[in-house]
């Protein structure tokens, strides 16, 4: 017996959506058996679906409230009509359809929808085609009824389709729906005029009655690809980096110090909060070796009362799950915590996996490093970099031992209040290792957000994202000329933005850009315009609001004296202070939803290569399916100098279609930094000084008509 006979007479669902048949072989009175479903294309083909990571492996990113596109060619045989929607399953299990609509040149087969998920946790989505009864007569109709062409078929066909679709809608209860399409049905009169039979079939009620309830056949499913919903903290933050041994810290006349502790950090603290950020960021905290101690700005010849590189990690005192005795204790720690909280801030802790030469994994577990030739257990080297009191861990010798006691360890600092961990060069860890960390804490504590400090390949970097970093350090930091700005965030915007999120950190301990060092104080107004308006999250090292820029020797992009090495106390109140900048950055960006996603991303045409011009521009209310309300959007619109030591000009072209206005509409422009008021329209003139080489525009429509 051959399976063909063994099935004979069966019924089975057709997966397509159309009527069941039997499955007896051809030619059998129960009928045809239906060909298969060719693997992985339905009836109407779905095809090259985003945002999908690997294949399905990994979730896609999305944050609650987020905008997120979710995009598919969809195409058929022959001239009927397509439609396309998006079937969106919440962590519960309830499903929600979005209709999808055409994206890009028309005969590319481009659909998309943005959607908004609204809970945090695992989601799904499917994309299905399906055959559109409807816009198959539509198009019929705009064409033959017109001209007077099979009028009376043309309108019989129509009422059929109306009232089929008139049924469905008295079922749901739609009576709006029901009236408007009895209207229609009554309309469709073959005796009337041609042009007017067309005007009612094209009527604005009669089109979303049928989007509403009109039929789908042969609706044809792609897989369930899935999302992962994090709070919104994983996208959209502002961070403010310090180290708590400089704050409050005292040189005495013998040269000795007296470090700075968490209760005497407070100030800071409240100083960051102030200044509108999210994140206080802490380098590691932890006891510092003494093998190997680096001295000021990193020789190997330390003085008696250098304090060594956090990051130099394990001594006597204790390791990863210990706190250097001068910063405090874990009480003071949960002190520190606790207001960082009562300010609305959260505390992000350096998760550094590696060893000082006296730390206590190197006598307990020496087989979690790598032993050379000579029998010495090798430091960490980039060469020409050395850096001979670090040992990195070598994750292959005991992956068993090594991943429990890493979770253990963070772990540890969540129950101690950390919500966020900046995880030092991840990308000198199996990514596999990583993959299974970040699931596992994922699992138990999936508030908790991990960025990657990994300035290293493309691949890895992109790698990272996929596997459940939240956020990423970038090229930012090394992008100045307008070209590379924007070919760069049009990559983070819409080619990597399903799993990589940028973090814009404009400085760090470690790099002091060029550009700082060589534009002076306009520079940093300059780069932190650009990081708070492009980027939804974006950081700043402390010292970068009094314009801290003195390198180690020219070329260098290591700060002279730098804080990774000595107690670097600072006199905040002084000038020139750029902590009014920072404090309005913070401000507008709280106020603006439009500069809290990634996606919205726009350029507009500026002929000088000096003047950069962008606009994002985001839903400011939506209904239930994520449409806004009519006209009702954020937008800004934001306009920079490039080059810090100059006065440049430039006229700036607006992308109308982007922003959704008439060729020759105006609009009114307030800048957010002075409160200036200007009217623009399509073609517009801007004049930025170092003094003023920014505008960040906030945008109110119903200015008038302008001239063409």
């Amino acid at each position: 017996m051959t399976p063909a006979t063994a099935a004979k007479g069966k019924k089975r669902k057709d997966p397509a959506g159309g009527s069941t048949a039997s499955t007896g072989p051809a030619g059998h009175k129960g009928g045809r058996r239906k060909p298969p479903r060719p693997t992985g294309i339905g009836r109407i083909p779905v095809t090259k679906v985003s945002p999908v990571v690997e294949g399905g492996a990994y979730p896609a990113n999305a944050v609650v409230g987020e905008e997120l596109p979710i995009r598919a060619k969809v195409f058929r045989e022959g001239h009927d009509a397509v439609n396309a929607s998006v079937v969106l399953t919440d962590p519960n299990g309830a499903e929600r359809r979005v209709d999808m609509a055409r994206f890009g040149p028309l005969g590319l087969d481009g659909w998309e929808a943005w959607v908004r998920l609204d809970a945090e946790g695992p989601w799904t989505f499917r994309v299905e085609g399906w055959d559109d009864p409807w816009g198959t007569w539509h198009h019929v109709a705009e064409v033959k009824l017109p001209a007077g062409i099979d009028v009376e078929l043309v309108c019989a066909e129509g009422r059929a389709l109306i009232e089929e679709t008139a049924e469905t809608a008295r079922t749901a209860g739609d009576r709006a729906a029901v009236t408007a399409l009895g209207d229609a049905a009554r309309a469709l009169d073959p005796g009337r005029p041609g042009p007017d039979l067309w005007q009612s079939a094209d009527s604005p009620a009669l089109a979303a009655a049928m989007r509403a309830h009109g039929p789908r056949r042969l609706v044809s499913p792609t897989p369930d690809y899935p999302l992962w919903c994090e709070r919104r903290r994983a996208l959209f933050g502002s961070w403010y980096e310090f180290f708590p041994r400089s704050a409050g810290a005292v040189h005495h006349e013998d040269g000795s110090w007296t470090s700075g502790t968490f209760d005497s950090s407070h100030e800071r603290l409240e100083a960051a909060a102030a200044m509108g950020f999210d994140v206080v960021y802490l380098p590691p905290i932890h006891p510092i070796g003494r093998a190997y101690r680096k001295g000021r700005n990193n020789t190997l010849t330390p003085g008696p009362h250098d304090p060594g590189s956090p990051w130099a990690i394990g001594a006597a005192e204790g390791g990863h799950d210990a706190i250097h005795p001068d910063l405090g204790d874990f009480d003071s720690f949960d002190r520190f915590v606790a207001r960082a909280r009562e300010l609305g801030l959260e505390v992000a802790l350096d998760l550094a996996l590696q060893a000082s030469p006296d730390h206590p994994w190197v006598h307990d577990h020496p087989e979690w490093f790598t032993t050379r030739a000579d029998g010495t257990i090798a430091y960490a080297e980039n060469p020409p970099k050395k850096y001979q009191d670090i040992y990195p861990i070598n994750f292959d010798n005991d992956p068993e031992g090594i991943y429990s006691e890493c979770l253990r360890i963070v772990n540890l600092w969540i129950d101690h209040g950390v919500t966020i961990f900046r995880v030092d060069n991840p990308h000198t860890k199996p990514v596999e290792f990583w993959a299974w960390l970040l699931a596992e804490v994922r699992r138990d504590h999936p508030e908790v957000i991990f960025l990657a400090e990994a300035f290293t390949k493309p691949e890895m970097m992109h790698t990272l994202g996929k596997i459940g970093f939240h956020q990423s350090y970038t090229y930012f930091t090394w992008r100045n000329e307008k070209w590379e700005l924007e070919e760069y965030l049009t990559e983070l915007s819409t080619e990597t933005d399903a799993f990589f999120r940028p973090n814009f950190f404009v400085n760090t301990p470690d790099i002091l850009p060029g550009y700082l060092v060589h534009g002076g104080p306009p520079a940093f107004t300059v780069r932190a315009v650009l990081a708070a308006t492009l980027s939804p999250t974006w950081g700043v090292y402390s010292g970068f609001e009094l314009f801290e820029n003195v390198n180690l020797r020219p070329g260098s992009e290591e700060y002279l004296n730098s804080e990774k090495y000595e107690y670097r106390p600072r006199d905040y109140a002084a000038e020139p202070n750029l902590g009014i900048l920072l404090t309005r950055l913070n401000e507008i960006r709280r106020a603006h939803p439009a500069l809290q996603q990634l996606r919205n991303l726009t350029f507009h045409h500026a002929p000088n290569a000096q003047v950069m011009c962008y606009s994002k521009r985001d839903p400011a209310h939506v209904d239930a399916d994520g449409a806004p309300a009519a006209g009702d959007f954020d937008e800004v619109i934001v306009a920079v100098s490039l080059e810090p030591k100059a006065t440049v000009e430039s006229e700036v072209f607006l992308d109308s279609e982007a922003l959704g206005l008439e060729p020759d509409e105006l609009i009114t422009v307030r800048d957010e930094l002075t409160g200036e008021t200007f009217e623009w329209g399509a073609r517009n003139f801007v004049r930025l000084t170092p003094e003023h080489p920014a505008h960040v525009f906030s945008v109110r429509r119903g200015a008038g008509r302008g001239v063409r």
